[in-house]
């Protein structure tokens, strides 16, 4: 029998993401500092960083300086960095170390696809274009349909977080504050429709929510006699 691919692993293959620089021929490319992570970041969503690698304490100190923003690219083992992030607009410098380490926390701002990468300097620079949402108006039933189903998964997992549920970007608020596959996290960032996100988020939020909610009743029934199925 052939193997069946998760609702995940089908959605994050459905959305790969199509470059609509056709669409941007009259911009021109921004050259932006680059950060490669193992996290994808989200408009509208807070990073806390701590930047100890001498380039990246470079990188932050000019964009302390100059007040500037930086790409936050998801970077993969043997695969690189990703075509699409997001700009992170710095918040607040909460520590500053004695050797140069930085905390700082960030915030989603646009997201951009890199045309070039930049090695001249001692940290990555690339050519983007920024991406914006085609204009949708998403679906209100829909959008009511996956804050029920995110209060159930935070109900199951025992957890309480605010989101600002009339952000006209629902989706990157209910996503970025769950720890959740970080391929669909990405996928949902390349996608420029955000009634096409609510979607993915109702789909992906109906496929792990069972799970959960086992998880949650089989912990609740150890907590009370000690016994685990």
């Amino acid at each position: 029998m052939a193997n069946r691919q998760s609702p995940i692993a089908v959605f994050c293959k459905l959305h790969l993401y199509k470059s609509p620089r056709d669409h941007y021929n009259q911009q021109v490319p921004q050259l932006l500092p680059i950060f490669p992570l193992d996290s994808v970041l989200l408009p509208g969503v807070t990073l806390s960083l701590h930047i100890f690698e001498p380039r990246y304490k470079e990188m932050i100190e000019e964009c302390l300086t100059g007040k500037k923003s930086f790409g936050v690219v998801r970077a993969k083992p043997d695969e690189g960095i990703a075509e699409i992030g997001c700009t992170a607009e710095i918040l607040e410098l909460t520590k500053r170390y004695e050797d140069g380490r930085m905390d700082i926390v960030t915030i989603g701002r646009r997201r951009f696809e890199i045309i070039e990468v930049n090695h001249d300097r001692n940290f990555i620079q690339a050519d983007v274009l920024f991406v914006d949402d085609e204009e949708a108006i998403p679906n209100l039933e829909e959008r009511q349909q996956a804050l029920e189903l995110y209060e159930q998964i935070l109900d199951a997992v025992g957890s309480d977080t605010d989101v600002e549920t009339e952000s006209t970007l629902l989706s990157y608020q209910l996503a970025g504050s769950l720890p959740i596959d970080l391929d669909f996290k990405q996928a949902l960032l390349g996608i420029r429709s955000e009634t096409e996100r609510i979607g993915g988020l109702i789909d992906f939020f109906e496929a792990i929510l069972p799970k959960l909610q086992k998880a949650a009743r089989r912990r609740d029934k150890a907590g009370g006699n000690g016994h685990v199925p």
